[in-house]
């Protein structure tokens, strides 16, 4: 009979990257964590509004992903996904994670069952503002499986994006369920002004904006 810890350890996935970094696009941004990112899962970056579709990447088994994660040294991890057959497959590679001790979140369109999700996982659920289709129907359906360590993050471009966020939000209750997180694309819509409406509505939301490095000696006078 086969061993079912190894025969798990043995399954393979394809990753495009394994990377540490410091930064992230949820309010867990500045906590030390290793992203795995799964090949065949999108990419858009929310400040130029640009979709990766990143594709190649190489065979891992989940032992060896186990492995390259902890040379990392950190005990925070979020694995990437966005189509449901790809978030399908790591699974398994959630539940090893967790019973490795690691604190693990997936990042997912919103398009999978969150309540095949192994529980110790924390969900981030993206969906760009006005949702519409399959995605926007999944994540209605998974609002009542939402906890208070998820994340819903909506991306809004304009004021009809946010005027459609507020309506959802209020809707379904979602700052009572879990923290909800609005990001404004760079060059479509102005942190500040999406501040400004926030603070007229008093939504007790969280605000994404970007933070550029400043190298004083390239200032112009100094």
């Amino acid at each position: 009979m086969s061993n079912p810890v190894s025969s798990v350890g043995a399954t393979r996935l394809r990753l495009t990257e394994i990377f540490f970094s410091l930064q992230g696009e949820s309010t867990r941004v500045g906590l030390p964590t290793v992203f795995i990112r799964l090949t065949g899962c999108p990419l858009r970056c929310v400040w130029c509004d640009t979709t990766y579709s990143f594709t190649g990447g190489e065979w891992y088994t989940i032992d060896a992903i186990l492995a390259e994660t902890a040379l990392h040294g950190t005990r925070t991890v979020c694995v990437t996904g966005g189509e449901p057959l790809t978030q399908k497959a790591c699974l398994p590679l959630l539940t090893a994670l967790c019973d490795a001790g690691y604190s693990v979140s997936l990042e997912t369109s919103g398009a999978l069952d969150i309540g095949a999700v192994d529980p110790r996982v924390s969900r981030i659920m993206d969906l760009k503002a006005p949702g519409s289709g399959e995605v926007a129907r999944n994540l209605f359906a998974n609002i009542p499986l939402l906890r208070s360590d998820d994340e819903v993050k909506i991306v809004l471009a304009d004021e009809t994006d946010y005027l459609w966020a507020r309506e959802q939000i209020a809707s379904h209750k979602l700052t009572e369920r879990c923290t909800v997180l609005l990001s404004p694309v760079q060059g479509a819509l102005s942190p500040a002004q999406l501040a400004e409406w926030v603070l007229r509505d008093q939504l007790p939301v969280r605000m994404q904006v970007q933070l550029h490095k400043v190298i004083w000696g390239n200032q112009p006078g100094r």
